[in-house]
Order: C-alpha cells, then structure tokens, then sequence
C-alpha cells in the first residue's frame, strides 16, 4: 500500500488533527512500515536508530486502540524505556497525539516523588511510560496492574539490556497476559535481543529501518570523520577542530566524571561555552545545564555516557567522541542524535593511535566508513581566524550604520592612505575576535597503530569479555540478604560510570556482602560512585577486596 499521509493508515479523526495542527505532514518510512501490522495487533521487531521516527511509530498504534470512554484504573498500555530523560520525551509525546481522546497517561521513573506517581496511578491510567526499575517496584507495592495491559513496548532495548535491565524486564513482562501484543524497537541488534524477541514475540513482523537515505549523489546526514590524536595533545585538539567547524551546538563525550570536569574547565578557558554534565551531579542541576544548551545559553555540553541518555536537542549539529566508547553500540547511540529530521549533523571521534581496532570495529558496526582527517595546523587556524573576520565585517557593513564612524576615518585619511586604514580595522577587528595565535604550536602528527589481534577468552558469566586485560575484584556491604541480586549490581555501576554490562565480570552474593569483577582501570571510578549510589533503597560501601588484582584466563 501506497501511504501519502496519515490519513492512509486509517487513524480516527481525534489522531489525525493533532497530527495536522503540529505540522506533520506524511509518515516517515517506519511511520508508514509499522503502524499498518501495529493497528492490526501483530507483535513487532524494529531495528531503528534514533531519529527515524519511531516514538509516533508505536505511540499512534496505542492510542489509536484504546476504547472510547475507558475508565479502568490500570492501564492498557506499558512502554518500558532506558532513561528518565527519555521516559519524559516519550510521555510527552503521548500526550500531543492523545490530547483530543482525553488520553491518561503517567511517567513513573527514578528521581520524581513517588507519592505523585502513586495519586496518579490511583486516579487510573491508560499508558504507563516507565524505566524498568519503577516499575518494578510499583509492581511490588501493588500499585501498578499489568492485568489489563494490551500492549507492552520495548524502547532502545539494547541500552536497557547495557544497564543491566534484562532481568527486570523479564520479571514485568510476567505481570503481563500472555496474549498482549508485544513491540521491541532497538538501534542495534546483539544475540541478546534476538533471544528476547525469540522468548516473548509470537510471530513478529521484523523491520530494519536506518537513518533516512540520502538523496543520490548527496551527501550523508551524519558525517563521520576521526582524528589520530596521542592522548597528552587531545585538549588543543578538540579546541582546534571546534574551532575549525564552528557547531551550532555539540555535544562531547568523556568516559569518566573527571574527564568531563577537566575537559570543561580547559574549553571555558579557550573561550568557548562550555557545561559539564554527569551523574555526580543532582537531578535539578542536570536539567539547568541541559536547558541552557537547549535554549542557547551554551554551545558545548561535556558529558558521559549515562548522564547524556536520552536527551533530545534540536539545535545540536555535533557529537565529538573525545574518547571511543567501549562498545561500538554506544558509538551508534552517540552519533543518534544528530542529523535528525532531515538536518545534516556531523560526529567526530578523537581517536589514540591504539585504537585501531575499535574504529574498525565502528565501521562494521555502522556500515560506513569513517574519513581520517589531520588535525588543523596553525595555518589552518590562521586561514579559519581570517575567514572569521572577514564575514564579520561583510555582515557589518550590510546591517550596521557606521556612519557615526565616517569622522574617524576622513580624519585618519588626511594623514594615512585609506586602504592602509582599512588594514589597521581589519587588525584590531582579528586581534579582539581571538585572532591572535602567535603562542600556538603545531600539534605533532601520527598514526593509527594496527594492534595484532588477541583472543579474548569468554567467561562462563558470559561478561567481561569486552575489555580483556587486568581486573580488580570489589567488596560490596550488601547481599541476599538485602535481596541484592546480579542485576542490581550491573545497574548500578553501569548507571553511573563509563561501563557497560559487557565490562563486568563473574559476580558472587553472599549473605552479607557481594564480590564483582572490574576493569583495574574503572575500580575507583566504581567505588566512588556506589558511594554515591543506592541499590533497592540502600546505601551501599564499596573497596577492593583485599587488592587481589587478577589477570583475566
């Protein structure tokens, strides 16, 4: 079937005005794939990368099936989503499209005073948007009711599965009737979804949607480029290629908590505006520093991996991996948020010469190339500097009045050729907007440094494999006893530091404490940041276990 717009797919009258009076003309490609096999109750496996469309995707379906007039408490319908940023996004966009049907509809996630969450659930609800561990615990307490529920959907479930989720979501779904229809929407596709999908989808339709394709002969949405940077220069580096290409808004990731303050300071100190943004910091002081990037106050937002989930900026134009992610998935969730909506967004990755591999491991991950670029010499700045000055003063003598000024230059005339008054202008002109470069120095030039390849042998955990190299085992002061299981330990360190799920091996509960292996080089990042964590609703301590190093088999 031919779809032209939404009117195509059948919606009922109280969809398609909403749709009309926000400005949404036709459905995007996975618009008009899944929601034909959505309306018609088929379970469903989509393969889409951010961007593409797909809240609307599975939103419309939902609120398209709901009965008219509903009045039960529990809902019909459970979107499971991987970050509270997103939840909220999601909610959001159930609302727009539901207004008009009196759509109810409750985010429920970490961070929000459950006592509101739990009026609004009493009050009753048609979609429930939550992150897996609130509704979990919501379901414990009894006040949230899967029996009625028609339709579960999965959002950026490989990021639910990297936090360490699996086991949540497998406890929620058994709160579900058996004959709901089941939606799973991921940007990539690991063995793990797959086996999900094997275990609770009956028949689904699959499909795989990327990024909009170009027009032929045009270039790609996202482009992506690298630059072999030794990690002592990687500061002037990034400050010399942000100011090479002059983003409308970027954002910049950094492994580590440390980094990002670091990296902060030394932008604000180049005279960029710079935020910092990671999980050290409150819930209120987050959403401050995301606004201000949102409403242009900032250009540059410095951020882990956990603390960046989620978020949606339309001005943003870059993402710059100012370290590899350690899994190419995160790679493909970073670059996800530009080139959106038809806009052409740029991802760059400051890449150390031993890391070769993970780059090529990128590109299989992306199908696409990833052009190696050098890093812009002091001539190239200077070329870059001029460029700047000279667009500046076109843009003043178009829109400016300058005739104020006309007595300064007849006076400096009588004495001065004019075009060398226009020389002395241009000067002080390019010395105020940071023209001068005569303290910079060229930063050396190298090379990727292919390693030889090693064999990693896989734990029989099934984790840890990611890394290889040493581990430190941790000590924590909480086990079955307080009901801590695997899960809740991944979570927690993968929520608040640079690992993923991948990176942490074999894990041992007692009855009192529990072990978990760690890369050597994340251990302390780890223990400072479970002091900081809570895990069931308990404050936990973490240290090395006797400082028993071990070296992976």
């Amino acid at each position: 079937m031919t779809v032209s717009g939404f009117a195509d797919l059948q919606l009922r009258p109280e969809l398609l005005k909403p749709l009309a009076d926000l400005g949404y003309e036709e459905p995007t490609p996975i618009q008009a794939e899944a929601i034909p096999p959505l309306l018609a109750g088929s379970d469903l496996l989509g393969q889409a990368a951010t961007g593409t469309g797909k809240t609307a995707a599975f939103a419309l379906p939902v609120l398209q099936r709901l009965d008219a007039g509903r009045a039960e408490r529990g809902p019909a319908a459970l979107v499971l989503v991987p970050t509270r940023e997103l939840a909220m996004q999601v909610s959001q966009a159930f609302h727009r499209y539901g207004r008009d049907l009196g759509a109810r509809v409750v985010p429920i996630y970490g961070g929000q005073p459950i006592g509101r969450q739990l009026q609004a659930l009493d009050r009753g609800v048609d979609v429930v948007v939550a992150t897996p561990g609130r509704a979990l615990d919501h379901i414990s307490r009894g006040t949230l009711d899967l029996s009625a529920v028609r339709t579960v959907v999965l959002d950026e479930a490989d990021e639910m599965l990297d936090m360490g989720f699996a086991e949540d979501i497998e406890a929620i779904l058994v709160e579900t009737p058996e004959d709901r229809q089941t939606v799973l929407f991921s940007a990539t596709m690991p063995g793990r979804i797959d086996a999900i999908a094997r275990r609770h989808l009956r028949e689904p339709v699959r499909i795989q949607m990327g990024r909009a394709e170009p027009e032929p002969g045009s270039a790609p949405l996202v482009r992506q480029s690298a630059y072999v940077v030794a990690r002592p220069h990687k500061p002037a580096a990034l400050g010399r290629v942000l100011d090479v290409e002059s983003p409308t808004a970027a954002i910049v990731f950094c492994r580590t908590r440390e980094e990002v303050d670091q990296l902060t300071e030394t932008l604000n100190g180049r005279g960029q505006r710079a935020e910092a943004l990671h999980g050290g910091m409150s819930q209120e002081h987050r959403d401050r520093v995301v606004n201000r990037l949102r409403d242009g106050r900032a250009d540059l937002l410095v951020a882990t991996d956990v603390a960046a989930r989620g978020l949606d900026i339309d001005r943003l134009s870059h993402v710059v991996n100012y370290s590899l992610p350690a899994a190419p998935e995160t790679y493909v969730h970073r670059i996800g948020r530009v080139g959106r909506a038809g806009r052409e967004g740029v991802a760059i990755t400051l890449a150390e010469p031993r890391e070769h591999r993970m780059l090529k491991a990128v590109e299989r991950t992306t199908g696409q190339r990833i052009l190696l670029q050098k890093v812009p010499t002091v001539a190239d700045l200077r070329t870059r500097k001029l460029e700047m000055t000279r667009a500046a003063l076109q843009e003043s003598l178009l829109t400016d009045d300058l005739e104020r000024f006309r007595v300064v230059v007849e006076t400096l005339t009588d004495e001065f050729d004019v075009m060398e008054v226009a020389l002395a202008a241009v000067k002080l002109a390019h010395e105020l907007n940071g023209g001068d470069l005569d303290d910079e120095q060229d930063i050396p030039e190298t090379a990727l440094r292919p390693e030889r390849e090693r064999r990693d042998t896989v734990r029989p955990t099934g984790r840890g494999a990611a890394r290889g190299g040493h581990t430190t085992r941790l000590f924590i002061n909480s086990g079955r006893s307080n009901r801590i299981r695997p899960q809740d330990l991944v979570g927690a360190i993968t929520g608040e530091t640079r690992l993923s799920g991948r990176d942490i091996g074999a894990i041992e509960i007692a009855d009192k404490f529990s072990l978990v292996e760690v890369p050597a080089d994340a251990a302390d990042e780890v223990i400072t940041a479970l002091r900081h964590a809570s895990i069931r609703g308990r404050k936990v301590l973490a240290r090395r276990d006797r400082d028993k190093d071990q070296r992976r088999p």
